[in-house]
């Protein structure tokens, strides 16, 4: 596509400052220096975290994220509350809002919740002047363009001087939360849809600011928004298979570190998400996958959504499992006993709790009487509240059921009678075993459900090792 005779977009706003549009828009403003770049967000406390001076508290963790921001922050890319003047200002309006699964109504448990997304088209409809192309950068149900469209529509026919015009295009992320920045930076492909060629070269001409020609993707509106849900679906499906193939290891004497290298030199399989874990988790793929079987029901094809609702079926048995693993070791009873948690983020480099599988994992182990440590380098007490809907608390020997938050590891560990690991940071993976086994109570445990332990630290200690996928 030929962009030399493109009009350069000069002012972009996004619409949301979450775990998509801060990153992915710090990124945009560090590789495309000429164009001012504004993240809007009706959290006050959202935006003054992006605006703090103090780097490790931007509300996003992402490693490298820090720097950039650094770099660009004031000078072309600003975060604000003024929604009504960055779109007024702004030519192209990313929106990336949440779309939660709703939890009632019609299509509770497994449609999006839009209405982030009503939101953000009726502000762009009220505020915008001149020609604005909205692009999705959101996760959405195939044909929320069509809502977009429609929206954007009626607001201009109802306004009597027809001043603004709208395009929308569809621009999904393809993010894995840890390596973001990286994903951004160096991209597997980009994918545009839509049916305005003008404005779909526009995107194109600021993509083409970093990413190669040949990485980026056009399609029209409807195969973008579906190739998002099923790039996330494939990538759980396999999370799923392999974990159910690490059980059948733990029963047969097979490791599923050995299968998982063997199957994975195929280069029809490859070798990526082929590591057994508690589940899969994030704001992403239990919601995509629910999307799929919300969308499969819909146009009548119940067997395609059986298949999918599978896959989240095995994800929950998985976490539902290692409580059950964790219980049974501990001589069929945790009530009163001091289990220590290792991380509660969904996966390492990252401080979003959404979906982790330590949350119910937590709540199983809460619910059977143990008393919780939780542990993780970047979630913070706040976060574990929210997520277990539950307040700290100090260990209180006569109280069961009850958790609270410690930094230090060695102060976690004393006199538990378990660790489970739950998230692979790289801190978890250079711990002092020797010195731990002398502070917990004996016999000890430690529930490796990340495979990232030297076994021979283990051996030389009193502590019993549980691994999953080997057992």
């Amino acid at each position: 596509m030929d962009n030399s005779n493109v009009n350069i977009v000069k002012n972009i706003c996004c619409l949301g400052a979450g775990y998509v549009g801060g990153p992915t828009m710090a990124v945009l403003a560090s590789k495309c220096p000429n164009i001012k770049v504004t993240v809007v967000d009706i959290d006050l406390n959202k935006i003054a975290a992006w605006n703090n001076q103090n780097l490790d508290k931007l509300p996003v963790f992402e490693p490298g994220l820090d720097k950039i921001i650094s770099k660009v922050r004031g000078k072309n890319l600003f975060f604000s509350n003024d929604i009504e003047k960055s779109i007024k200002d702004s030519e192209l309006v990313f929106i990336s809002v949440n779309t939660p699964t709703k939890i009632k109504g019609f299509g509770a448990f497994y449609a999006s919740d839009l209405k982030w997304v009503e939101s953000s088209a009726r502000q762009v409809a009220k505020y915008a002047s001149g020609h604005t192309i909205v692009v999705e950068k959101s996760t959405v149900p195939v044909k929320t363009a069509e809502l977009i469209k429609k929206i954007l529509k009626s607001s201009n026919s109802s306004n009597k001087k027809k001043e603004n015009s709208f395009s929308v295009l569809s621009s999904p992320e393809f993010l894995a939360e840890g390596s973001a920045i990286n994903d951004l930076i160096n991209p597997d492909r980009v994918l545009i849809g839509g049916d305005n060629e003008e404005s779909i070269k526009k995107l194109c001409a600021i993509y083409e600011n970093w990413i190669p020609k040949e990485k980026i993707l056009v399609t029209n509106i409807w195969s973008s928004e579906l190739s998002k849900l099923t790039a996330n679906a494939f990538l759980a499906q396999r999370i799923s298979s392999i974990n159910s193939i690490a059980a059948i290891c733990e029963k047969t004497g097979a490791e599923i570190k050995e299968v998982s290298a063997a199957i994975g030199s195929d280069t029809r399989i490859g070798n990526k998400f082929l590591l057994s874990s508690p589940g899969f988790g994030g704001s992403c793929f239990q919601k995509d996958i629910l999307n799929l079987v919300y969308l499969s029901r819909y146009y009548g094809l119940d067997h395609v959504a059986k298949y999918w609702e599978n896959v989240i079926s095995l994800n929950n048995w998985q976490k539902e499992r290692i409580s059950e693993v964790i219980v049974d070791k501990l001589f069929g009873t945790i009530t009163g006993k001091k289990i220590v948690l290792l991380g509660f983020s969904f996966k390492a480099n990252t401080n979003d709790t959404r979906e982790s599988p330590s949350i119910d994992i937590a709540k199983n182990l809460l619910e059977n009487g143990a008393k919780l440590v939780i542990n993780d380098p970047r979630v913070s007490n706040k976060q574990i509240e929210l997520a277990l809907n539950q307040p700290s608390k100090e260990i209180d020997h006569n109280v069961e059921g009850i958790w609270y938050y410690e930094e230090d590891i060695l102060e976690a560990v004393k006199s538990a009678d378990a660790i489970v690991i739950l998230t692979e940071w790289q801190e978890y993976k250079n711990l002092n075993w020797e010195l731990i086994s002398k502070s917990m109570r004996k016999p000890s445990w430690v529930f490796d459900t990340r495979g990232i332990i030297n076994r021979r630290e283990i051996d030389v200690t009193p502590i019993n090792l549980w691994t999953l996928g080997k057992g």
